[in-house]
């Protein structure tokens, strides 16, 4: 009886064993397994990632590696042309077949139909895995994607549970000898300089850390989320977002620990629910990614392809340093750089700013992001620069403009945040803590503080942003 021919598993967002079809479509059939991920930038059309997620790469391929190994078999890495390093690891170990879980974006569509192609007479085995829903099932009658989050969450939620998660493989063959790339010659840490202390403090990769994240958010962590996911002042939020970008975890798991989660405990339900719509909106991001892959550069309403941004590097590279002279806005910036994250709330302020304040394009703000997130996604990153700029799916009206005092005083109305990320206001009283140049000389002196030198003067007056902003949205809406 002849052996049956080696099966390639290619792994692409998808950094996990558990509910991984692929992965365990390809164990059950008993052929000896070959795990591989291909560091591919060369494709175009496919982003190249930024800086923050490279790190976070290099550090969810090395847990994987590890948890491959406790089944058995190793990670292989190769780097080039997703077609050209398949086609030829096929040829290498006789493949017969290759299985991988569909991406739902057009760039990796045509990675995967010139894999596809490349592989000649190999079988090939595509699953869904990277969303709760496929597109073709979420249409309007003109068989368009919707554009507005909450019918397009309640379609989703009309059509029942996703299907249940899948289990790991219990066990996997494997083959000895294969030639891989070492994960240190890919470069995807930084050295020279090494900035990357921060992410190393506050994050740890890989599926274990997401699947403990997940289940500790919804032992205990939930209660009051509703409420405290736009507090950057406490730890109200699931932090799982980078898990999700690099699928760690994937949506179904999510979804059903969380359904799990709230018939356990009915009075966490409400919680659980809003919890779940924010997952929903990143199935609405992906979702729109999927009809509208150039996201990132297009905007959803022409009208604003007139809009009169400005060109102002000097106030760029202010906000990007976080030295606006707007505590909650500096407090976000560094927040970001430090830790490759930043508060979903003050996400929406320094995104405002950015783009109502200072008139600079939300593709600068996107692209600054896309660069520093661990969890930049394709999707959601350019969706929510569209929806705060105004030009996007169910997007903030334009001339809402957020005010950052006042946004500080009420959802960190302590200073606790900015107190942590501008530490040089920490000596100033709550009711200063927002808006410091407002402080009499006396207390400036008494908090250590010399606006202009150890701290900012507001590079511009709030009354000023907003009004300048409102002109420039009334210059597009009277073309």
């Amino acid at each position: 009886m002849t052996s049956p021919r080696p099966a390639i598993v290619w792994y692409r967002e998808d950094l996990r064993l558990s509910d991984h079809p692929a992965l365990l479509a390809a164990a059950n059939t008993q052929a000896p397994v070959v795990c591989l991920f291909v560091l591919d930038e060369r494709t175009p059309g496919v982003r190249p990632l930024g800086g923050a997620a490279r790190w976070w790469l290099a550090r969810s391929l090395r847990a994987l590696q590890e948890s491959l190994r406790g089944r058995g078999v190793s990670l292989v890495l190769r780097r080039g042309s997703a077609s050209t390093v398949i086609a030829s690891l096929a040829r290498e170990v006789d493949a017969g077949a290759v299985y991988w879980n569909e991406i739902a974006q057009a760039p990796h569509q045509r990675v995967a139909d010139q894999v596809a192609a490349a592989l000649g007479g190999v079988a090939t085995h595509k699953f869904p895995g990277d969303l709760l829903v496929a597109p073709s099932q979420i249409r309007n009658k003109e068989n368009r994607g919707l554009r507005v989050f909450t019918p397009f969450w309640r379609r989703v939620q009309s059509l029942g549970d996703p299907p249940k998660p899948l289990p790991a493989p219990k066990k996997l063959n494997g083959i000895s000898a294969i030639a891989s790339d070492a994960l240190e010659d890919w470069h995807l840490e930084p050295t020279r300089p090494d900035w990357a202390g921060g992410l190393r403090e506050n994050w740890r990769p890989g599926e274990a850390t997401a699947q403990a994240r997940l289940k500790a958010f919804l032992a205990g962590g939930i209660a009051g989320y509703s409420g405290d996911r736009d507090r950057p002042d406490r730890e109200g939020t699931s932090l799982l977002s980078p898990h999700l970008r690099f699928g760690e975890i994937s949506p179904r798991q999510v979804w059903h620990a969380a359904k799990f989660a709230a018939a356990e405990h009915p009075p966490l339900s409400s919680d659980i629910d809003k919890f779940l719509s924010e997952l929903g909106w990143r199935e609405f991001c992906r979702h729109l990614l999927y009809d509208v892959p150039d996201l990132a550069t297009r905007n959803l309403q022409p009208s604003f392809d007139a809009f009169p941004w400005k060109h102002d590097t000097k106030a760029l590279r202010a906000w990007q340093r976080g030295q606006t002279g707007y505590p909650i806005v500096d407090a976000g910036m560094r927040e970001l750089w430090h830790t490759g994250v930043m508060h979903n709330r003050v996400r929406m302020v320094v995104a405002s700013f950015l783009v109502k304040h200072l008139l600079i394009d939300w593709r600068e703000g996107e692209q600054w992001f896309w660069d520093t997130l661990v969890d930049a996604d394709a999707g959601s990153n350019p969706a929510n620069w569209q929806w705060v700029a105004g030009c996007g799916a169910d997007a903030a009206p334009y001339f809402r403009v957020f005010n950052p005092i006042l946004q500080g005083e009420k959802f960190d109305a302590d200073g606790v945040y900015v107190r942590r990320w501008v530490p040089e206001l920490k000596q100033l009283p709550d009711n200063l803590i927002h808006q410091p140049w407002t402080a009499t000389p006396l207390e400036l002196a008494s908090a250590g503080i010399e606006l202009g030198k150890n701290y900012p003067r507001p590079i511009i007056e709030h009354k000023v942003g907003r009004e300048r902003a409102l002109a420039a949205y009334a210059s597009i809406r009277n073309r």
